[in-house]
C-alpha cells in the first residue's frame, strides 16, 4: 500500500550559515535563509507575546535604553534545535530563550 504524501513541506535540511543564519531546505525544494534574530523576534511563546504587548501598552521614554543581560549582549546564536513531534521545532537560543515552538508553517511564512 503506497502511503499518501505529505501536503505541507517538511524541512529535509537544517545549516547554520557564517553568517548568524538559518539554512532550511525544504521537501519541495525551496530554499529558505532566515536570520537567528529574525527566528528570535518571531518567537511566539507566551513570555515573547507578553512582552511584545507590554512593550505597546508601556512604551520606554525616549532616549531611555533597556538593560541587557550578558548572554543577551552577545550576538545571537542558535545553540541547539530540538524536534517537536513532526511538525515543529524548539529552538534554544544563545541569549537564553528556549521557550518557544517554532512549526514548520510558521518558519515557512517568515520572510
Amino acid at each position: 500500500m503506497i502511503e499518501p504524501m505529505n501536503e505541507h513541506p517538511q524541512p529535509i535540511e537544517l545549516r547554520k550559515t557564517d553568517d548568524r543564519s538559518l539554512k532550511i531546505v525544504w521537501s519541495d525544494s525551496v530554499e529558505q535563509t532566515l536570520s537567528f534574530r529574525k527566528l528570535r523576534k518571531a518567537c511566539r511563546c507566551a513570555n515573547c507575546m507578553q512582552e511584545r504587548e507590554k512593550a505597546i501598552q508601556e512604551p520606554q521614554s525616549l532616549g531611555a535604553l533597556p538593560v541587557l543581560s550578558a548572554a543577551e549582549a552577545r550576538p545571537l546564536d542558535i545553540e541547539q534545535m530540538h524536534p517537536v513531534g513532526n511538525y515543529a521545532y524548539n529552538i534554544h537560543f544563545s541569549d537564553g530563550h528556549s521557550a518557544g515552538i517554532f512549526t514548520f508553517e510558521m518558519l515557512r511564512a517568515i520572510e
